[in-house]
């Protein structure tokens, strides 16, 4: 089989895939007797890439393999297909999210300890229902609480590889002004016991004060556009599914 067939077969099933494709599903594309070597499909990917350079949308690789997307720097525009805004998530669930991002795996307990307040089960459940975090194993004390930790999907959504593509804490705005303590708490400083007051519970999701994604100080989506202005609305990233269906869209 041609390079350039193989290159072809490769872009519509990423067209038609809707979610990302690693090496192995690729491979499944073909016949056991016809399927290229890996450095073959490699190559044509980024033969791909490279064709989308200076286009509308790119070929991007997540933790879960290769996409088409919309450019980050036209969502403005694109995200003009929606009449519906997106959802707006309040502070507690994003600084609950950037805390076992940077930490994990770490236990309720361990979130409430470095906010100070109660964490809401509203805030637990639903990034857990987004397949955002996932119980990965049970603390061995008394009381067995239960150790979260990221997903391949959070990464997949915010456009990351792996963990390591994490903005470092230096280069995220203003995000000693929002508080000090959470940022010594993710970058793994000691930090006194702080009490337990407050309880999310009851503004633990809707917030007009913040959208669903821009994670406001807490910047993976944007990463590569520099900072953002306090109390920006930040658009959804996009991708070829979005296009298409509107799902990722909520």
């Amino acid at each position: 089989m041609n390079a350039d067939l193989i290159k072809k077969i490769i872009e519509g099933a990423l067209l038609a895939a809707g979610k990302p494709m690693d090496i192995a599903k690729i491979e499944t594309l073909f016949e056991e007797d016809q399927c290229p070597p890996r450095d073959q499909i490699r190559a044509a990917l980024e033969e791909v890439e490279e064709d989308c350079r200076g286009r509308g949308f790119e070929l991007a690789q997540t933790a879960s393999g290769y996409r088409f997307q919309v450019r980050q720097d036209l969502a403005e525009w694109v995200n003009r297909l929606w009449t519906e805004k997106p959802k707006r998530y309040s502070r507690a669930m994003l600084e609950t999210l950037a805390l076992i991002a940077y930490r994990q795996p770490l236990t309720r307990g361990d979130i409430e300890q470095v906010r100070g307040v109660a964490v809401s089960s509203d805030i637990i459940r639903t990034l857990q229902e987004r397949d955002w975090v996932r119980v990965v194993g049970y603390r061995d004390v008394p009381g067995k609480p239960a150790l979260y930790a990221t997903t391949k999907n959070f990464l997949d959504y915010f456009n990351l590889k792996n963990l390591e593509q994490l903005p470092a804490l230096s280069e995220i705005k203003d995000f000693a002004e929002l508080d000090p303590e959470l940022e010594l708490a993710l970058s793994g400083t000691d930090i006194s016991s702080a009490p337990v007051a407050a309880n999310d519970e009851d503004n633990s999701l809707e917030d007009n004060s913040l959208e669903e994604n821009s994670l406001e100080g807490f910047d993976l989506q944007q990463q590569t556009d520099g900072v953002v202005e306090d109390d920006a609305e930040i658009d959804t990233q996009i991708n070829t599914d979005s296009l298409r269906s509107g799902s990722n869209h909520e």
